[in-house]
């Protein structure tokens, strides 16, 4: 049976609105989240949040999302659909980073300001441990098997390698100065750590806890201090990096092959971190000084568009609609 104009029309609508994904950006100066609506590419939503959200995940089925409220000495959980915070989890002093462990429930978290990486069950809402790493923690990432988190320490430079099932250290390892980010990539056979003062990323192999090579970076005009690598994201396959270099106002695009950069975009000011669309296709950078996110073609490798969001954007979070 042919269906009624106004049906049609209204399901077309809705079929529309269900593909509109989103990016949650925090601003760490305004205590507020931006929702980027995908599709038109502008601020759909501005929700209140803690004082000084940085790190931003969603759970598994992105039925909440959970804010480091660093300055509130807490982990927030929202309901992404009401912007309502349901409740804090208890995340120890200054958190900043984390990362969701593989079976929904575990949060690992760095605790900038204890050096701790504190362990926290979101279902019981409680602290399951909390390990010593080094000085000054910033940094989290957990293999895809579940069996390791990765601490970054900024002062101590290291990478504390944590087994999972036990909840202790079994490693350190040196990196250059000021460590910020890490990944594990390549089906959890590799693992990268981004030293900010350093200007380096270091690329482990994880079997041994051994470095396998080291990426730099130079950008003709700009002084290397202002050349600072701190969040990355990887491309489909893992065969590409795209790599956010703080000051020098440049994303690099790393071959994860063979480790060379191939490639400089110039984005806004001061840019932290970096997140995809659903396909990848589109990358969104929050850069703190400009106050916006710059969005870029990762085909042309090309920055499309400029979305003025709140002060000091700092994390990035994929969030599907449909």
């Amino acid at each position: 049976m042919k269906l009624p104009i106004l049906t049609t029309l209204t399901a077309a609508l809705l079929s529309t609105t269900a593909l509109a994904d989103e990016i949650w950006v925090t601003n760490e100066k305004d205590d507020t989240i931006s929702v980027i609506d995908i599709e038109t590419m502008e601020v759909v939503r501005t929700i209140e949040t803690g004082e000084r959200p940085r790190g931003i995940t969603f759970s598994k089925d992105y039925s909440v999302v959970y804010i480091c409220a660093s300055d509130s000495d807490a982990v927030q959980v929202m309901d992404p659909e009401t912007g309502e915070i349901l409740y804090d989890l208890p995340s120890g002093e200054d958190p900043e980073q984390f990362v969701l462990h593989p079976d929904n429930r575990h949060l690992y978290i760095a605790n900038e300001d204890d050096a701790i990486t504190t362990v926290v069950d979101t279902e019981t809402r409680t602290v399951v441990a909390q390990i010593d790493v080094g000085i000054e923690p910033e940094g989290m990432a957990v293999s895809p098997d579940g069996k390791i988190a990765i601490t970054t320490s900024e002062t101590t430079n290291m990478a504390h390698w944590i087994d999972t099932e036990t909840q202790t250290l079994f490693a350190n390892t040196l990196v250059d100065s000021r460590p910020r980010h890490a990944e594990f990539v390549k089906d959890g056979s590799e693992l990268w750590v981004s030293a900010e003062i350093g200007g380096t990323i270091s690329v482990f192999d994880v079997a041994t806890q051994t470095e396998k090579a080291k990426i730099d970076f130079e950008i003709d005009n700009i002084h290397p201090d202002r050349v600072q690598p701190v969040g990355f994201e990887f491309t489909n396959g893992d065969t590409h990096a795209f790599v956010a270099l703080g000051p020098s106002n440049h994303v690099a695009v790393v071959n994860a092959e063979t480790y060379e950069v191939e490639e400089y975009i110039l984005v806004g000011r001061r840019v932290w971190h970096l997140e995809f669309n659903r396909d990848r296709s589109q990358l969104f950078t929050t850069n703190g000084v400009s106050g916006d996110v710059t969005v870029v073609d990762v085909e042309s490798r090309k920055a499309l568009k400029s979305i003025k969001v709140g002060r000091f954007p700092w994390g990035a979070a994929f969030r599907p609609t449909e």
